[in-house]
């Protein structure tokens, strides 16, 4: 197979393709395969053009817990899995309330969820102009913020949030998610998972552009060397809101939205049971 950079994809106007909730109007911008079209090199060639921008135009948002241990003898809990949304906010929209969700947090008021699967720690990149949201990717392979690199370096498992279109997925449903990394274990528990969701889906594999393969990836610089990418159709991820803006997103998330971050974490919780998750 080879390590073609991820596609960069831009979410398409929700409405148009869907038939599903009421939509908000979001713009959409073309979809392309390859990082040839991004404007920034880097996460930090980003950060210095856009110096002074960033609350603006863009935003990062994360969390590390807290955690510490003092005891001589008894080993304390620790967090395996990061999960991340490197395109969110108004750049491959839905994924970061997805990341927010399957971290275990509410994306409204980041409350934890209460359904006995615990929490993550999350990163995320988001695009928050109202319009040109496009010239904010940057390709994961060449993501460099230090702290999403810290983390996923620092991590058993990262799961990775992106976003493409039912074409580019090439799946004969349009609402579908590609399965993509280099994790092949984890890959199955989410292929399962989603089976049991009634989500469709599709391996990597068969889609070279949306395998996340490259090493590079940062869903696959974890301390085992391999992680988990999602690519999410534009449909998937319209059906999951009934107020598909940047603002009303988080407060009106959908069925559709609860079954995929089920699945999602229900394949985190079952991966943490694997002999290669235990740290000595």
């Amino acid at each position: 197979m080879t390590f073609t950079s991820r596609r960069t994809v831009l979410t398409a106007l929700a409405a148009a393709a869907v038939s599903g909730p009421l939509l908000g109007t979001v713009t959409a911008s073309p979809a392309y395969a390859t990082d040839e079209f991004d404007i920034y090199t880097s996460n930090t060639d980003l950060y210095t053009k856009l110096a002074g921008q960033e609350g603006s135009d863009f935003a990062r948002r994360y969390k590390r817990h807290e955690l510490f241990d003092h005891d001589y003898t008894a080993r304390q809990p620790y967090n395996r899995t990061t999960i991340m949304a490197m395109h969110g906010g108004s750049i491959e929209i839905g994924t970061s309330e997805l990341c927010f969700g399957i971290a275990g947090y509410h994306p409204a008021t980041l409350a934890p969820l209460n359904d006995g699967l615990g929490v993550h720690d999350y990163w995320m990149f988001e695009g928050l102009r109202s319009s040109n949201n496009r010239e904010l990717h940057v390709t994961a392979k060449n993501n460099d913020d230090h702290v999403a690199l810290s983390m996923a370096r620092s991590s058993l498992n990262v799961l990775s949030l992106h976003g493409c279109t039912a074409a580019q997925a090439g799946t004969a449903d349009p609402r579908a998610v590609v399965v993509g990394g280099l994790n092949e274990r984890f890959k199955t528990l989410l292929k399962n998972e989603f089976t049991r969701a009634g989500i469709a889906w599709r391996d990597g594999n068969e889609t070279p552009d949306l395998a996340g393969v490259n090493p590079d990836n940062p869903c696959n610089r974890t301390m085992l060397g391999k992680g988990g990418q999602l690519e999410l159709t534009t449909e998937l991820r319209a059906a999951m809101f009934t107020v598909n803006t940047r603002a009303g997103r988080a407060g009106s998330t959908t069925e559709v939205f609860d079954r995929f971050v089920r699945a999602c974490r229900t394949a985190v919780a079952t991966l943490h049971q694997d002999p290669d998750q235990v740290i000595l």
